[in-house]
């Protein structure tokens, strides 16, 4: 149950640092909040926080069906209940404003943005070769920050469909587009998943039980 309940906690504050961040660079504070959260409960569930991480990390073979789909309606709640505090600090929009998307380079953009998301992840934090270090919250957190920096204005940088469901309970985003945030996300997972393991064949692990997951990244 702990490892639930921080996959919770993590997505549900960066959840709300979607929804709050301003000045001049909130991708920076998203970035950063991932960060922090990954230290925090990294060694107690990986530290995902994006069904699209658990999926990769579910092809990599590091967690079991149940615990994904454990991880997933815990991400999914946390977003959820993000979304609809952070109308108690500010006042949302009557309804997204995404007219202007292009819906092919919003794909794509998720679609890569999520790749290197978790490329990275199942690089610094799932071989045993990077087995505790100490850089790869900061590594996940600045991949965040340069994707969203770099592809955000083309998709709004979620990376992410909990975030995606998030920011359509605050009126970010459509509810009809949150097919390209499932789509490009959990696509680009699967495919940082698959070349990893083609990359890696000496990383291969299959879980047996219980006994057999690993609670850290």
């Amino acid at each position: 149950m702990k490892k639930y309940v921080t996959e919770f906690i993590g997505t549900f504050f960066l959840v709300l640092t979607v929804g709050l961040a301003g000045g001049p660079n909130p991708a920076l504070a998203i970035g950063s909040v991932l960060m922090v959260m990954i230290y925090a409960g990294g060694h107690i569930s990986g530290a995902h926080y994006n069904p699209a991480v658990t999926l990769a990390v579910y092809i990599r073979r590091r967690i079991s069906a149940s615990d994904a789909l454990f991880y997933v309606a815990a991400q999914l709640i946390g977003a959820l209940v993000a979304g609809l505090l952070v109308s108690v600090f500010i006042e949302l929009p009557d309804k997204a404003e995404q007219s202007t998307m292009i819906i092919k380079k919003a794909l794509l953009g998720e679609f890569l943005g999520t790749f290197a998301l978790a490329y990275v992840v199942l690089n610094v934090a799932t071989v045993k070769a990077n087995e505790g270090n100490s850089y790869y919250g900061l590594a996940i957190g600045f991949t965040v920050f340069v994707m969203a920096t770099a592809l955000g204005s083309f998709s709004g940088g979620a990376f992410n469909p909990a975030v995606a469901v998030g920011a359509i309970v605050m009126n970010i985003i459509k509810f009809g587009n949150i097919w390209i945030y499932l789509v490009g996300c959990l696509g680009g997972g699967a495919l940082a998943a698959a070349v990893f393991n083609a990359l890696n064949p000496e990383e291969k692990r299959h879980i047996t039980g219980p006994e057999d997951k690993i609670d850290k990244k």
